[in-house]
């Protein structure tokens, strides 16, 4: 069988994806909103092989680990049960942004590896059944199939996949990412789902999640600034609470990260539209108008703890590089 390559970019998310309902299934426990960011993406190759012994998997020109391969070829095992294909698999899949620090690097990679696989194992899905697929490596994966603006709705295994709500090219924001740290975090976001529901203040942000994700969605729609500034910080904010007051809690923001929300939050009191949002990491994204993008990376540049500053806009669905 042939090598099929695909891409797909990474999301950051306005309304949070924090625990599931289902762990096996990564059936969300609420639904979610997030922007692709252009410019940030996994590049990811599937070749079925009965020559091969197993599943073997490179990750940024590495050998990956154990863990890391078990965890592609349990995802495997259900493009081969879909697709009837018996044969192990070759992947190569690299980044070009770090992985596993808080920019969404499984959303991304399963993304791309959902397509190259399907793809490479004869299947034809739609994007609904690819953003199902994706769903099933990486919750997060689901929202990067579609482009531009997504929400994954939550729901049962049918109902549960990402559409688009806006195409990229309906606002023209940008995403500062602020590399505060480019090490891998300690507990990754698999492992902190399945805390979220041992913090006293995941049900109170679950009760919540509706409304938050309406008033996202109509400002999206309306491309209106300020709401979603007011929804994305106040969830981003929620959810890192749920961490915090999990057991054990977790911990991502460094000191360099309060810095830069500090400044943000300034920098917006002084007429700046900017607003802020961190992932399961310590690396800060600033979201603002392209007008602005000039001046907010040069702004982050310049903070203390900050390594480098990442730019992306708004970005397409996951697409095949190679024809199967």
């Amino acid at each position: 069988m042939s090598k099929v390559v695909a891409v797909a970019h990474p999301n950051i998310a306005f309304i949070k994806y924090w625990g599931n309902q289902d762990d096996a299934l990564r059936l969300p426990s609420n639904g979610s909103i997030s922007m692709n960011l252009d410019g940030l993406h996994s590049q990811t190759a599937v070749e079925f092989s009965a020559g091969l012994a197993g599943d073997e998997l490179q990750l940024d020109g590495g050998v990956a680990t154990p863990e890391q391969t078990q965890r592609v070829s349990a995802f495997l095992d259900l493009v081969r049960e879909m697709s009837g294909v018996t044969s192990a698999a070759r992947v190569e899949s690299q980044n070009n942004f770090p992985s596993g620090a808080g920019i969404a690097s499984s959303s991304s990679a399963f993304a791309a590896l959902a397509l190259a696989a399907s793809a490479a194992a004869g299947l034809e899905l739609d994007e609904a059944a690819l953003s199902r697929l994706a769903r099933r490596g990486s919750g997060s994966a689901s929202r990067s199939v579609p482009g531009g603006y997504a929400e994954w709705r939550s729901g049962d295994d049918a109902g549960s996949f990402a559409h688009s709500i806006a195409a990229a090219e309906h606002w023209e924001l940008a995403d500062c990412v602020a590399i505060i740290s480019e090490e891998h975090k300690a507990t990754g976001s698999t492992a902190g789902h399945a805390l979220a529901g041992t913090s006293p203040l995941q049900a109170a942000r679950l009760a919540g999640a509706p409304g938050r994700l309406d008033a996202c969605r109509a400002a999206i729609e309306r491309r209106d600034f300020a709401t979603l500034a007011e929804v994305a910080e106040l969830d981003c904010h929620l959810m890192h609470a749920v961490m915090m007051t999990s057991q054990p809690g977790l911990h991502y923001w460094l000191p360099a990260s309060l810095e830069v929300m500090a400044a943000v939050r300034g920098w917006r009191a002084a007429g700046m539209a900017a607003f802020y949002t961190l992932d399961a990491g310590p690396n800060v994204h600033v979201l603002c108008p392209e007008s602005a993008a000039a001046e907010v990376a040069a702004g982050l540049a310049e903070l203390p703890g900050v390594l480098r500053v990442l730019r992306a806009a708004p970005g397409g669905p996951a697409r095949l590089l190679s024809d199967p």
